[in-house]
């Protein structure tokens, strides 16, 4: 009996569409993923099991266009070092499901509350996140679990999220130079992870503690 493996028949991610003329609608919606991106390359640099894509195509269908989340988190799957990187996230290839889709909703809404949330339940994406900076008619973040194939609402601004072992939420703070709300990661005990900044503020300010100008180490 001869083994079948059908991805052998599907086409490959270097071969799908990795990009497309279709403006970003607002900056926010690459810095805010971004930054969480940033923060998990510190807090799992030494975890070779996760990636983290903004505003990257996810395929589950190759005769369908991909799903473009303005970013998304996916464990148990390879951290590539190479060159080229992962041109785009194809289900047949990684053979596993992001768990956490995130939408950074812009003035202009882009489905975010319908057809993009009924995309992620289908396909079983476990978190579906929502951060909402201007519109004053919903809230600024909701944090969606899929239960029984429905998302169901989580209370609260920082969500615990067993699964990934973080925390998620927003609050205040400064990043590349701009003051406003961002979204962070957390610890179990509610306390936000430092972004790249901050830590290297915290380093300085340690040196200078030892009597040595940070600033001469350049």
């Amino acid at each position: 009996m001869l083994d079948y493996d059908y991805r052998a028949c599907m086409p490959s991610s270097e071969e799908l569409l990795d990009s497309d003329e279709t403006p970003v609608d607002n900056e926010l919606q690459d810095l805010i993923p971004g930054l969480l991106k940033a923060i998990l390359a510190i807090i799992w640099a030494d975890r070779m099991d996760w990636f983290f894509g903004v505003d990257m195509g996810i395929y589950s269908d190759p005769y369908e266009p991909a799903i473009v989340p303005d970013g998304f988190l996916s464990l148990g799957v390879e951290r590539f070092y190479d060159e080229n990187l992962r041109p785009s996230y194809v289900l047949w290839e990684e053979e596993k499901l992001p768990i956490l889709t995130l939408e950074v909703v812009s003035k202009k809404y882009r489905n975010e509350y319908s057809t993009k949330k009924d995309e992620y339940a289908k396909l079983g994406i476990l978190y579906y996140v929502i951060y909402n900076p201007t519109r004053r008619r919903k809230p600024k973040l909701e944090v969606h679990k899929l239960v029984n194939g429905v998302y169901q609402l989580q209370d609260g601004n920082v969500v615990w999220l067993p699964e990934i072992g973080l925390g998620i939420g927003i609050e205040r703070g400064t990043y590349q130079g701009i003051t406003r709300e961002w979204m962070y990661w957390y610890n179990q005990d509610g306390k936000r992870f430092f972004t790249p900044e901050e830590r290297a503020q915290i380093l300085a300010e340690k040196l200078r503690e030892l009597g040595v100008d940070p600033d001469s180490l350049i």
